[in-house]
């Protein structure tokens, strides 16, 4: 048998749970686990997400602030996952039953489970092939719209110095009730990383949103929320405990949604540092 149990606060927390009944909005991951037989399991409770490359945890993505493929998809989910490991570790594949996108309880009048599975494929270690889905009504039975949603990465080793993640997203959700018509929004992302030794690294990223529609992402403007971001990364690790970041990012947008004093502005430029201890 195995078993997690973790508590968080903060801003991720009230922002990532703030649809969480309050007694739930400070349970970051429970959950249990078992052996059903060898490289067999069966996980049920409040779990990291099946989908996506980054983390809550900072320190173990590459760049200071998340994507936007990761802030609008699932960081946690709640339900049973089967999962399999194959002998050599090269393959992992896993089905999901779950209350909804990104939830811990199901929302109000909601008696239909979400479905997804994750497969990956690790033909060595340097490279990394991932592909998980969503599939579920995250709305009550009255409202009822059922979402489709693809996440696909690759992660890649190119050498000692250098690394690179590639990524897209998609997905699809009913314009209403029974309607054979979509609303859809997808991302792609590029991340390149420079190891300069072992205490020094550096990173790239651009990266494109598009969800016309205010399915995931409302904006209440002529064309939706369709977004180019840029961001420029530094880590500098002081010891296996200690790391000292800093991040430089500009956001394009197509309409004027990024709060600027007293107006609004099509573009936003923000600097971001951290310094983060683990252990």
């Amino acid at each position: 048998m195995r078993a997690n149990l973790a508590l968080g606060s903060g801003t991720y927390m009230r922002a990532n749970y703030a649809l969480e009944p309050q007694n739930l909005q400070k349970l970051f991951e429970a959950n249990v686990g078992l052996k059903l037989a060898d490289n067999l399991w069966i996980d049920a409770g409040v779990m990291p997400s099946h989908i996506g490359f980054e983390s809550a945890i900072g320190l173990d993505n590459w760049t200071v602030t998340r994507s936007m493929l990761a802030d609008n998809s699932p960081y946690f989910e709640t339900g049973l996952r089967l999962s399999y490991t194959s002998d050599d570790g090269k393959w992992y594949a896993s089905g999901l039953v779950l209350n909804g996108w990104q939830r811990i309880q199901r929302p109000d009048g909601n008696t239909s489970p979400s479905v997804g599975h994750q497969l990956t494929y690790k033909p060595n270690s340097k490279v990394t092939l991932n592909s998980s889905s969503y599939i579920g009504n995250d709305k009550s039975d009255k409202d009822r719209k059922v979402r489709y949603f693809h996440h696909f990465y690759g992660q890649y080793q190119l050498n000692d110095q250098w690394g690179l993640i590639t990524g897209f997203d998609i997905g699809a959700e009913q314009k209403e009730r029974n309607s054979s018509r979509y609303n859809v929004w997808f991302t792609p992302i590029l991340i390149a990383k420079y190891s300069y030794s072992d205490k020094l690294s550096f990173a790239a990223r651009a990266e494109y949103y598009q969800d016309k529609d205010g399915v995931i992402v409302t904006t209440d403007t002529p064309n939706g929320f369709r977004t180019f971001s840029y961001s420029a990364n530094m880590d500098w690790r002081l010891s296996n405990h200690f790391a000292v970041r800093a991040e430089l990012r500009k956001f394009q947008s197509k309409d004027k949604i990024f709060e600027d004093n007293d107006k609004f502005s099509d573009e936003s430029l923000t600097a971001t540092t951290a310094m983060i201890f683990n252990f």
